[in-house]
């Protein structure tokens, strides 16, 4: 028997993450709506998927409006400056967080709740007050939950972005591994295979970090501008480039050829001289790269990794200026995102602008592989 096709609400669509998640899990759901207050996240939106979210403040929905959709499950993916190690921490006083909170206090009144809820937010989360009044609410109308702390490295991808996900669903429906009920995982195992224990702490050792780092493909898959040739002028070309004035420089299109040039691209020398010993540097046969954040191209001190366009003999910090150090472009920050490769920006979406909506965004290979667990029935 076929089950019938699953009607899903998006809430805090962003660029579209949640719904390409959906997607690349191949279960039988489809948006019925999606809700986001950003008015140029929604720009994009529309433009992939010739869909227009409700832009409206959902703090405004009421139980009415919510059991008018019918949705059998919820995505919802809400603001984490609440809750991040750099922001105040201000939690549920945050009013970032007061949506959030909202649509959780309207689930008791709903007649027709969702079978299934999924959250997305920071490694962080799970700590915090607007977490707990999450689970409590959640246990009082008969939900189970599994948590999971996972990260792009554990999926094969090069991409160190650890995020906390909860995953609900209302009884009586349940999950393929109950046992893991009411538990914070931090392993991808329980996506891919049955056991009958959960795993301990401690399940994996250093060895298997480092094997798990080995087996991620190197940055190089995901790159689509070229290194400059050999004999290019390193730091010629990397002082033309200005990032306190980059308006004049974001037009093109974000095709395979996005931005046809590497020139704007290149870390000012100056950048070099002030952060060189805090900048994360990779390299095309890395394993790994750091989380890219909606900063990344007006800061460089803890805002993503940089690429080392040339080879240098001995890779460390004394040579950085050899190294002509780039930024990556949104379309390989999307790739690693996991982007699916017909995504792309509106032209009138600038470059900054770009980098900010992906640095919001979500790990598309993590949360499909989530979404199809979810969606599973036991």
């Amino acid at each position: 028997m076929v089950k019938e096709m699953q009607r899903v609400l998006e809430f805090y669509s962003g660029i579209g993450g949640m719904r390409y998640s959906l997607m690349k899990a191949q279960v039988n759901a489809e948006v019925i709506e999606a809700f986001e207050i950003n008015n140029i996240a929604n720009d994009v939106y529309q433009h992939n998927f010739s869909h227009r979210p409700y832009q409206g403040n959902i703090q405004c929905l009421t139980a009415t409006d919510l059991d008018k959709y019918g949705a059998d499950a919820w995505l919802l993916s809400p603001p984490c400056q609440p809750y991040t190690r750099q922001g105040l921490q201000k939690d549920t006083g945050d009013a970032r967080a007061f949506s959030f909170l909202q649509i959780l206090e309207l689930i008791p009144f709903l007649l027709q709740p969702p079978s299934m809820l999924f959250v997305e937010n920071v490694v962080g989360f799970e700590t915090s007050d607007t977490h707990a009044k999450l689970i409590e609410i959640l246990e009082k109308t008969n939900f189970i939950t599994q948590e999971f702390i996972l990260s792009p490295l554990q999926f094969g991808i090069p991409y160190s972005r650890p995020r906390y996900f909860c995953l609900a669903k209302r009884k009586p429906s349940s999950f393929l591994n109950g046992c893991l009920n009411r538990q914070l995982i931090q392993s991808p195992r329980p996506l891919f295979e049955h056991f009958n224990t959960a795993p301990k702490e401690d399940d994996l050792s250093l060895e298997d970090s480092q094997n798990l780092l080995q087996s991620c493909q190197p940055i190089e898959k995901f790159l689509v501008l070229k290194n400059p040739n050999s004999d290019t002028n390193v730091e010629s070309a990397a002082s033309t480039t200005s990032l306190s004035n980059d308006t004049s420089r974001t037009s093109g299109t974000d095709n395979d050829h996005e931005y046809d040039t590497l020139d704007k691209y290149y870390v000012h020398p100056s950048l070099l001289e002030r952060w060189g010993s805090a900048m994360d540097v990779v390299y095309p046969d890395s394993k790994r790269c750091c989380c890219f954040t909606k900063s990344y191209y007006r800061y460089v001190k803890g805002t993503g990794s940089l690429l080392a366009t040339v080879q240098p003999v001995k890779r460390d910090k004394t040579s950085l200026k050899e190294q002509c150090l780039r930024y990556f472009t949104p379309r390989e920050v999307a790739n690693l995102h996991s982007f699916p490769e017909d995504f792309e920006f509106p032209e009138h979406i600038s470059l900054k602008q770009r980098y900010a909506l992906l640095g919001n965004s979500l790990s598309i290979a993590v949360v499909a592989s989530l979404l199809q667990y979810l969606f599973t029935e036991a």
